[in-house]
């Protein structure tokens, strides 16, 4: 159940709603004027939340690639990245 507290109650009892929100890891919804108006979470909650998202948007590119055709195989695509990587030493050493 989602906890819900007044715009009031931030402004009052900050320190109170911040320990909420760090010991509960989601959001406490705080309304203004009876109205919904934030969302507050701790970072830990909102780096979960964002770092789901970067997932779930990842597999999406993913499985977007795989549906047009834009694969290869897990030992030509790592033989690939090394052939890369061996450029990096010589550019780094001639910097």
């Amino acid at each position: 159940m989602p906890n819900i507290r007044s715009s009031t109650d931030l402004r009052n009892s900050y320190n109170e709603i911040s320990e909420l929100c760090h010991e509960r890891c989601e959001p406490i919804f705080i309304t203004r004027n009876g109205r919904g108006d934030l969302a507050v979470m701790s970072i830990e909650a909102y780096d979960k939340i964002t770092g789901r998202d970067e997932l779930y948007r990842l597999l999406e590119e993913g499985r977007q690639d795989r549906l047009a055709g834009r694969t290869m195989p897990f030992d030509d695509a790592m033989a690939a990245i090394y052939k890369e990587m061996e450029g990096w030493n010589v550019q780094a050493a001639s910097n």
